[in-house]
């Protein structure tokens, strides 16, 4: 088994997020004991048993820690039944019980205004596999068609990648969000999603993406809000703290899982096209900086920024009010000397910043302006590490 860089605390009740498929359950099962409760919501069956008899998760939860007052109670997918908090919380504060509460969305938990346990359970978030994970089995050629989720590279199971990342989109992505009643039209929720594949790691306009779906400006921002919601994306907002230059201030979105993204944007066949393959790259580096922020317990917020004449830098990396470092992602090896240009423009600014182009560069080097080209993965195992200190 693939062990995974997320921990969670020994002794204190936790909250689990991650797309289906990330691996939650396994990462919870693996460290079960054996004297530990394991329920669970995603059967149709059980969630409806569990909700139709209100008194029936307490009375099951005491009587198991009456045998066993160590035990941990394992919830997975809590958010089939939000209501089952109030019990959460009341036998965490009266009883010590110590929960482990695993969830695909939280959407349903914020609108039943669940408080999510603030104080009384820690929140983390599991992503597909990262480079740390996977080691020497990492391939980037195979990261950028398929992804990273678990079942695509477990050497044992016989999963066809094109078939399973095609029924991820179209029974999860669509049927399982319409089934949730995230959605109430399906159609133009289906080409939203395209579009959001098609354009990701864009800043997005959301008027157009309202007029190319055939629905309101408000509307296509909830879309956007599921796909937070439900962990199928994330954010990254614009640094705009600036005095000198008119910088762009709507955000960009990046899905989860470069595989997902091809199977959505129809590009799953390979080699990828040029193009898609840059967009991917950068989908994949920016996806193992954010896991390694996170895993890693760092100091560090992600943004971009961009001006209104088009220069760019692809991450900013900052602490509160402060910019740590700026870097530019490149898939090539090869560097054109405009490259430079929106971390030049940036250093301007902010000349206390560190600035680096990140690629799959050979070897570190100093380039002009202060910027220094590394490598990838040295950017990931010590860079990153150092400026988050």
């Amino acid at each position: 088994m693939i062990h995974r860089e997320l921990t969670t605390h020994k002794s204190k009740s936790f909250f689990l997020f991650g797309p289906r498929q990330t691996g939650k359950t396994t990462l919870i099962k693996a460290v079960l004991g054996p004297n530990d409760l394991y329920i669970n919501f995603l059967p149709q069956r059980a969630s409806l048993e569990y909700a139709n008899d209100a008194g029936r998760f307490r009375e099951e939860v005491l009587a198991h820690i009456s045998r066993h007052p160590q035990a941990l109670v394992v919830v997975d997918e809590v958010q089939k039944i939000p209501a089952i908090l109030d019990d959460v919380h009341d036998l965490i504060e009266s009883h010590g019980v110590r929960f482990a509460l695993t969830g695909s969305s939280a959407r349903k938990l914020r609108r039943s205004s669940s408080n999510l346990l603030a104080g009384r359970a820690y929140t983390y978030r599991l992503y597909p596999l990262t480079e740390r994970e996977l080691g020497e089995a990492f391939k980037v050629e195979k990261a950028l068609l398929i992804g990273c989720l678990p079942a695509l590279w477990n050497p044992d199971a016989d999963e066809d990648p094109s078939e399973f990342l095609r029924a991820y989109a179209d029974t999860y992505l669509r049927e399982e969000i319409a089934m949730e009643g995230l959605v109430k039209d399906l159609a133009p929720f289906a080409r939203f999603l395209d579009l959001a594949a098609a354009n990701d790691g864009e800043i997005i306009n959301f008027s157009a993406f309202a007029r190319d779906c055939g629905v309101s400006v408000k509307t296509a921002q909830s879309y956007f809000q599921i796909l937070e919601d439900t962990f199928l994306a994330f954010k990254i907002s614009p640094w705009v703290r600036s005095t000198r230059k008119r910088l762009v201030a709507h955000p960009k979105f990046f899905l989860f899982d470069p595989g997902v993204t091809n199977a959505l944007a129809h590009t799953l066949h390979s080699p990828l096209p040029p193009a898609v393959r840059g967009r991917r790259f950068e989908q994949l580096m920016t996806l193992q900086i954010k896991a390694r922020i996170d895993y890693s317990r760092l100091d560090l917020a992600l943004h971009f920024w961009r001006t209104n004449t088009g220069q760019e830098v692809d991450l900013v990396l900052s602490r509160g009010e402060e910019v740590i470092a700026a870097v530019e992602i490149k898939s090539t090896q090869r560097l054109d000397p405009g490259d430079l240009n929106g971390l030049k423009a940036f250093r301007t600014d902010h000349p206390h910043a560190k600035a680096f182009v990140i690629g799959p560069f050979t070897m570190r080097r100093h380039l002009a302006d202060g910027v220094e080209a590394i490598p990838w993965r040295d950017f990931l195992t010590t860079e990153l590490m150092a400026l988050g200190q």
